[in-house]
């Protein structure tokens, strides 16, 4: 496919017969870095620790009107405020969308839309009336999503026969089931049983009067039922998962629910016991939502309760802006913390430097010693892992923890006999985290049945968490900078694992990231820094489809578009972070001084800031593929400095990478 920012062959071939990026401009490089470490150090908090914004598409807002309208006696200025923002986020097509430049969502359209109605647009209002045309050119409300569906039974919008089946019954099936709930991600976990709860309470709110989406129905039913056109019946487990998804909903209408009080019990007690040290459950949007709604279907006193903790903890996420309050999906403080300590560390900084130490220091009040949900499926593993928000004890996870570690192995603390120990517990649990494959996964190990996906209410797309390249490649580059090579058993089989989910074209899938361009980038750091020979042919592919996806501008750039459209690999317009992906997976290659490096670097000066730090509008964080995108308002920070930062140090060292762990003393795992 042909990329309007890509440059054909023969405009690569003249690129990269230009002289080499000129010495003198070292100085500029050097004087960058120094910026962009003290825009860095000026964001740091006086605790330690670092925290971006986390910007999500409208349906954020959208929810938290209906949740206003749900629990009743909505704050007049709270939804005004939101929806401003709602309606500042609309297209010029009249719809909403997942990530800036994308097309317009039904799920999102549908959502908006009911809400403003709510905060008392009328019908006739043009930025309604362009919603609902485009809503219904979408396939309207019944092109939504379950979890769409779902939230507009609680207003009478849908019929609760015509939603998947979420029972609570789903709780009471053993760990050592083959479909239980702990088969399913955590994130996934974390929204269905509270939706289980809802499910069986089957809750209704009457909309304001005329407030309603029969313009919004085309009057088609959209269930899946398992059966082709043509009146085939399709044998498959979609069939099977569609069929008693059918009679699950039946004996529901006729409550034949005889194991349902037990259920609800035990439904209620894992929510509640999820609830204790957590930020809200899970510490994310949809957990926390959901968890709003089913305590009060079961009762829940909106006074010095759970229920209570719980809304208040829902609305910490809000922004408010003048005159529009927008909402964050969670708390990004470790990632940002270890990702602004490595990158600081790099940038010149000495690892005893008191803002390095204040942020190693929080890091570590931070390390999870209690076991989590992980521990279902791992049961030799020992607590140490961190979290992503500010408290979220019972799902830690893997990226995050090798994130620390990484950062930490930077850092030198007055006391580094603790220093030492936690690290150890870190490296330990992590260890115990990896998947059968070789490969290593967010928050559990083999969480991987994909029959799974063909549950009625996996049309959210995030039912599994399976091993991913870039969390496999962080936790490669983890055991580097912790003294492993490439002979170390773990290492050997997330080495061979990168090799097997390499793409035709040399690039890796990104999961967490922005895409094929995220996902090379730190498998390739991982294979470099374990010691893999980086002239492996299948390296130099890796090298080769990333300077091929170059703009003209020197930057690299790609859209969220890429994970619907595989021909959009790599192509999109530049931004920071993934030209610092870019530079990053390079110099891993050992390409430092190649005018691809040189452009992009030059890209990197050209577009910076006054005040040090570089922009960026365009998403490149990925919560769930195709479903869900997030823009990391620190990734234009910490990325480039990075990137510049170790292209300095590879000039300067000769292309070496350096390990550093500085006087830990670390003893390795056998």
């Amino acid at each position: 496919m042909n990329n309007p920012n890509r440059l054909d062959g023969a405009a690569v071939t003249q690129w990269n017969s230009r002289p080499p990026f000129p010495p003198a401009e070292a100085v500029a490089v050097s004087e960058s870095i120094r910026a962009a470490v003290d825009s860095l150090l000026r964001l740091q908090d006086s605790e330690g620790f670092w925290v971006g914004e986390l910007e999500a598409d409208h349906s954020l807002e959208a929810d938290a009107i209906l949740l206003e309208y749900f629990l009743g006696s909505p704050d007049p200025e709270r939804v005004r405020k939101l929806a401003n923002c709602l309606r500042e986020g609309q297209t010029s097509e009249g719809g909403w969308s997942l990530y800036p430049g994308g097309a317009a969502n039904v799920n999102l359209v549908v959502k908006a839309y009911f809400a403003l109605r709510l905060a008392g647009l009328a019908e006739s209002d043009p930025a309604l009336r362009k919603a609902e045309e485009l809503a219904l050119r979408l396939g309207g409300i019944e092109a939504t999503n379950s979890f769409t569906r779902t939230y507009l039974c609680l207003f009478g919008q849908y019929d609760w026969q015509d939603v998947p089946a979420i029972p609570p019954e789903i709780v009471l099936l053993p760990s050592f089931a083959y479909i239980n709930i702990y088969e399913v991600s955590s994130w996934s976990r974390a929204i269905l049983v509270p939706l289980s709860i809802i499910y069986a309470s089957q809750p209704l709110r009457k909309p304001p009067a005329g407030v309603n989406l029969r313009r919004l129905a085309r009057g088609n039913n959209h269930r899946r039922n398992g059966f082709l056109p043509n009146g085939a019946l399709t044998v498959s487990w979609r069939t099977i998962f569609h069929a008693t998804d059918r009679i699950l909903s039946a004996l529901e209408q006729r409550k034949w629910t005889p194991l349902r009080q037990k259920a609800l019990q035990r439904a209620e007690q894992w929510l509640l016991e999820h609830l204790d040290g957590s930020d809200g459950l899970g510490a994310i949007f949809p957990a926390m939502m959901n968890a709003i709604i089913a305590l009060d279907c079961l009762g829940y006193d909106r006074k010095d309760s759970p229920l209570e903790r719980e809304i208040a903890e829902f609305w910490r996420l809000a922004i408010e802006e003048r005159d529009t309050l927008r909402m964050q999906p969670c708390f990004s403080p470790v990632w940002d913390t270890a990702l602004s300590l490595f990158a600081a560390a790099e940038g010149g900084l000495e690892p005893a430097h008191p803002a390095l130490c204040r942020g190693a220091d929080w890091l570590l009040s931070k390390q999870i010693l209690r076991p989590g949900d992980w521990a279902v499926k791992n049961r030799k593993g020992l607590p140490g892992g961190w979290a992503f928000e500010f408290s979220n004890e019972l799902f830690p996870d893997v990226d995050d923890t090798a994130m620390v570690l990484l950062a930490l192995s930077r850092v030198r603390l007055p006391d580094p006999s603790r220093q030492r120990a936690a690290m150890r517990r870190g490296l330990e649990w992590v260890l115990s985290m990896q998947c059968s494959d070789g490969g290593w996964a967010s928050f559990e190990v083999d969480i991987n049945k994909s029959i799974l996906c063909e549950v009625p209410y996996a049309d959210h797309n995030a039912m599994l968490d399976p091993s991913a390249a870039d969390i496999t490649g962080r936790v490669l580059e983890t055991l580097a900078a912790l003294g492993y090579d490439a002979g170390f058993p773990p290492a050997r089989r997330a080495i061979q694992f990168l090799r097997q989910h390499q793409e035709m074209e040399g690039g890796w899938y990104g999961r967490w990231g922005v895409n094929y361009i995220y996902g090379t980038c730190f498998a390739l750091r991982g294979l470099a820094a374990i010691g893999e020979d980086m002239r492996e042919a299948y390296c130099l592919r890796a090298a080769e489809w990333l300077r091929s996806c170059q703009n003209p501008d020197g930057g690299w750039g790609e859209s969220c578009d890429s994970y619907d459209n595989p021909d959009l690999k790599g192509i999109g317009p530049s931004t920071a972070s993934q030209t610092a992906w870019a530079l990053l997976g390079l110099f891993a290659t050992q390409d430092y001084d190649s005018q691809s490096v040189s452009r992009g670097v030059r890209f990197l000066l050209e577009t910076q800031k006054e005040n040090g730090s570089w922009s960026e509008q365009l998403f490149t964080g990925t919560g769930f593929p195709s479903v869900f995108y997030l823009k990391y308002h620190l990734y234009s920070h910490y990325f480039p400095l990075l990137a510049l930062s170790e292209y300095v140090q590879r000039q300067s060292e000769g292309g070496q990478r350096r390990n550093r762990l500085p006087q830990l003393q670390f003893t390795l795992l056998s």
